[in-house]
């Protein structure tokens, strides 16, 4: 592999030294480049006198082994390697057995180097050197002389052009300004020589650097790697780019080496607890010294002795097995990373001074300091605390999502015959609407299994045509209905209205020839959906209430309906539970239905399970017999929907599969939805059957059922079944909110609040959760008043934010009542109320809150706000460790083992932030650099804006 060496010895100005900088100048410029022949004696082994000088040379100048020249000796140790190595071992380190003027005389002047003119000494610019006069004001620089020697391979030297002195002269002069950087010389004071060595295996370049300031100057070993690598990136640019690809694949093997063990490591370290006496007392120490200090309490602000003791608990902590052996493999995996670009990685420091970890500082003096207030601490995963966004349950899905009321809640014609009716004028009876030419457009429409009629919606339309010219207005409701939703002919809205119209007109005739409840259904029916005429509930109530009156089963439903919604009428429940039971009782399943749920929720009656599951049952043998008759979609929906959710019956999946894909060939947007996501949710489905899915789910997003729209947003939110897109899942999540889904809505808010995928924007999510909010979802609420309590991408509002988070608790939203409890228990954004505090974080906990649980727990042991009460702390602790809350097992291991449990408490705590620490950081990817100096980059950037460039500009640096 191809390397460049670099080594940068120096000569201290004055007296002593000032006799040999000036013989090194010339030497160095005047050393003649001779060509020697190959001798047979070079192959021979090396001798004893070079052998014992090799020796000599490794014990007083241990770094000569990364020398190319000993590499080659150490590979085959005959004369010629060693007298190269011997050689060039002398010459790299002249700066420490010779004076200045003798290392530059002795660069200029000795054998193999290409000479400009009478000398091979260059610098920056075509001027001519004179060498006596730059031997003479090296010799007499009081400051600091830096001689760097920079060698390559011959083959990489030739292979890469730099075999001559001109080559070099370009690259020195390029890199001129950054070598000045590395050195902490400002560019215009330095001054650098340089000559070129043309030596058979490896050659190489000499060079003299200092600063015009005696002053000024230091190198480190940060600064050498820094010199070393901006060399190597120019000389090496085109094989750098592959070896680069080489060195991401390994960074990445590495890490994935690692992983596993340092995952397991960190598990280990979050379920597990910290006991150590030592660190016990340095907390305890640290707590009562950081009371008579004033100022910042951080790390950086502490003076020595308090900054010893806190590296002292850093360490004792990183005594623990698991830190340990963790820190030991992140190191490890780090050297081996830094061993790509250098040939001796560094060592571990103690981890109190590792530059990746100092976090972990801060993080023990807040530690100290809560042991010192007595202030209560919450022991719980970032997520709850800081992930606004997804702190709440991951299903939140609406409960009403597929809930049939969303559908017509009966059939349009009654489903069968109109009742028999007596007409004195000579025209044709109204019962003659149900034609054998009718029945037979409706088992088309349908389809009848029964009779081997399948179901075609062009035959259908047909015959309904043909009863429409006989002014049938159960046909010219049909096509109205079939022009609406595109069956057998294009969707036209406008065309369905004109049906609608025509079968109204002649609902209205018959009506005026005799008043009669079917005829007044049928209008009360249309007029409330508004179809052939403008919607008016107050006009509808008035017609079905005339049905109603003649016992109509049908138009009690509906205007129950009304009375339940308070539409045309005022909101009445009672009444509408009234006509319900008068309608369900006379066997309409629509109504059992209804009753059904009301009964379940006690909604216009005393809650009654019993009645309830009665009531639903009924409704659902009603459903089955209808469809059996009918074939309707929507009828096939609500059976698939009731056997999904276990609803009057027992559940039964597959059974509900094959109503909705019944349903769904027609084109019923529920059904199609429902199907999707039973088949997406079987982990089992073969990839044609996902795209199909799909394809239901994208057809009822067309048809603009809300639900789908929100559900497809979720799997393009999270890349379930498709290629993860949160623009496309804001686009759904968007349509589905305009159609007032409170839920697509919250999650829209929460997308342009954490500004992935999409761009964050705080305002447009603020508008969108308040949206939610106004419609009582109550994850909306408790999203709002955790931002405005924060205040940090909204003014911070405490009043507000206890406003949103009351309204989510009340809700029963046990995040809400958490984050309520925590509030009041703290007191600083208000009071600190105790009762308040217990009463929300007993209700969060009753409902299964572990943190709530084992907040409570602490409470009650520890006895501080409240009476100590040791059984009720067990049985809080007890329920929080049974969902896995490792602080409540904590207590629960260590309840009679200590009076305060805080300082034990503390140290766990460290322990488990230090397996975040470890999981956020993963072995850097490559070695850190240099630190440049704050002044001399000022002073670059200020050099800079000198010479035009603008205060960011990152072009790149152009040579002195």
């Amino acid at each position: 592999m191809a390397r460049i060496i670099l080594k940068c010895p120096y000569l201290k100005g004055g007296e002593k030294t000032s006799a040999h900088l000036n013989n090194l100048v010339k030497y160095i410029a005047t050393r003649d480049g001779v060509e020697k022949m190959e001798s047979v004696h070079r192959l021979w082994h090396s001798t004893q006198n070079q052998q014992a000088l090799i020796v000599q040379i490794l014990r007083e100048f241990p770094d000569t082994k990364d020398l190319f020249e000993y590499e080659d000796y150490c590979e085959n140790p005959n004369r010629g390697n060693a007298s190269e190595f011997i050689s060039i071992a002398l010459e790299q380190n002249l700066d420490q057995i010779s004076g200045r003027e003798k290392y530059l005389d002795y660069i200029a002047n000795r054998p193999r180097v290409e000479k400009f003119d009478t000398h091979g000494l260059f610098t920056a610019g075509n001027a001519p050197l004179v060498l006596s006069q730059v031997a003479e004001e090296v010799a007499a620089h009081t400051g600091n002389v830096w001689t760097p020697i920079i060698s390559l391979r011959r083959e990489d030297a030739a292979r890469l052009g730099y075999d001559s002195a001109r080559a070099w002269k370009a690259l020195l002069s390029s890199k001129a300004m950054e070598l000045a950087e590395s050195l902490k010389i400002h560019p215009d004071h330095l001054k650098w020589y340089a000559a070129f060595h043309n030596e058979s295996h490896h050659p190489h370049v000499h060079m003299v650097c200092y600063s015009t300031d005696p002053r000024e100057g230091y190198l480190t070993k940060q600064g050498i790697r820094k010199m070393k690598s901006s060399l190597a990136n120019e000389i090496f640019r085109q094989e750098l780019i592959p070896l680069y690809g080489e060195k991401t694949q390994r960074r990445e093997e590495l890490k994935e080496q690692a992983a596993e063990a340092m995952g397991e490591l960190i598990c280990q370290m979050k379920g597990g607890v910290l006991v150590s006496e030592r660190m016990e007392q340095l907390l305890i120490h640290l707590a009562e010294r950081l009371q008579t200090v004033g100022g910042k309490k951080q790390y950086g602000y502490l003076k020595a002795d308090l900054k010893n003791v806190v590296d002292e608990i850093v360490d004792e902590l990183a005594k623990d097995s698991r830190i340990a052996e963790a820190y030991r493999l992140w190191w490890e995996v780090r050297g081996r990373i830094e061993s790509v670009y250098t040939e001796t990685p560094s060592e571990p420091p103690p981890l109190s001074r590792c530059e990746d970890f100092k976090l972990i500082r801060n993080r023990v003096i807040q530690e100290a300091l809560n042991l010192g207030s007595g202030a209560m601490t919450f022991e719980e995963p970032v997520s709850v605390e800081t992930a606004l966004p997804d702190a709440t349950p991951d299903d939140d899905t609406p409960a009403v999502e597929s809930a049939p009321d969303s559908t017509p809640a009966e059939p349009e014609d009654a489903s069968e015959p109109p009742p028999a009716q007596s007409f004195s004028s000579g025209k044709k009876a109204p019962t003659s609407w149900w034609t054998e030419e009718y029945k037979l457009a409706k088992q088309h429409l349908h389809g009848d299994e029964a009779a081997g009629i399948p179901q075609d919606f062009e035959k259908a339309r047909e015959l309904f045509l043909a009863e429409a010219d006989k002014e049938n207005p159960l046909a010219l409701y049909d096509l109205g209905r079939m022009t609406a939703d595109g069956l057998g002919c294009e969707a036209n809205a406008d065309a369905a209205y004109g049906w609608y119209e025509k079968a109204l007109a002649v609902f209205h005739a018959a009506e005026e020839e005799k008043p009669w409840k079917y005829t007044e259904y049928r209008i009360g029916k249309m007029v409330a959906a508004g179809l052939g005429t403008e919607q008016d509930y107050l006009q509808a109530a008035d017609w079905l209430t005339l049905s109603a009156n003649e016992k109509y089963k049908y138009a009690q439903y509906s205007l129950g309906g009304l009375y339940y919604h308070g539409k045309g009428v005022e909101q009445n429940h009672e009444t509408a539970f009234d006509l319900y039971t008068r309608s369900a009782d006379q066997s309409f399943p629509y109504a059992n239905f209804e009753l059904g749920k009301m009964l379940r929720d006690g909604i216009g009656c005393e809650k009654n399970s019993v009645e309830a599951d009665r009531r639903f049952k009924e409704a659902f043998l009603g459903f089955v017999f209808l469809e059996e008759k009918g074939h309707d979609d929507k009828l096939q929906y609500r059976l698939g929907w009731m056997l999904l959710n276990s609803v009057g019956t027992e559940k039964d999946e597959a059974n509900a599969k094959e109503y909705f894909k019944k349903a769904a060939t027609v084109g019923n947007p529920f059904a199609c939805y429902q199907l999707a996501k039973l088949i997406l949710s079987d982990e089992t489905a073969s990839t044609p059957e996902v795209e199909k899915a799909l394809g239901y789910l994208r057809q009822a997003v067309e048809a603009e059922n809300p639900y789908a729209a929100y559900f497809l947003g979720k799997l393009y939110e999270k890349g379930q079944h498709v290629a993860q897109n949160t623009a496309e899942a804001a686009r759904l999540y968007t349509l589905s909110a305009e159609q007032d889904n409170d839920f697509a809505a919250y999650r829209l808010g929460k997308l342009y609040l954490g500004g992935e995928g999409v761009l964050k924007d705080v305002e447009a999510a603020i508008r969108w959760l308040t949206f939610a909010a106004e419609r009582k979802n109550q994850f909306a609420e408790y999203v709002l008043g955790v931002l405005y309590l924060k205040g940090e991408d909204v003014p911070k509002d405490v009043p507000k934010a206890l406003g949103y988070l009351k309204r989510s608790a009340g809700q029963g939203n046990q995040f809400a009542q958490y984050r309520l409890g925590k509030v009041y228990l703290m007191g600083e954004d208000v009071q600190k109320d105790i009762p308040a505090a217990l009463q929300f974080l007993t209700a969060a906990a009753e409902q299964g809150n572990q943190y709530a649980q084992y907040t409570l727990g602490k409470l009650y042991l520890m006895g501080k706000d409240i009476p100590r009460n040791k059984e009720s702390a067990v049985r809080w602790f007890t329920l929080s460790a049974a969902q896995g809350n490792l602080y409540a097992q904590f207590f629960l291991d260590h309840m009679d083992e200590f009076k305060d449990p805080s300082v034990l408490l503390a140290g766990t705590r460290l322990l488990h932030h230090m397996s975040r620490v470890f999981a956020d950081n993963a072995p850097p990817l490559k070695p850190p650099g240099q630190r440049a100096d704050r002044k001399l980059l000022r002073r670059l950037r200020e050099k800079k804006q000198a010479q035009g460039h603008a205060r960011d500009d990152h072009e790149q640096t152009m040579s002195l």
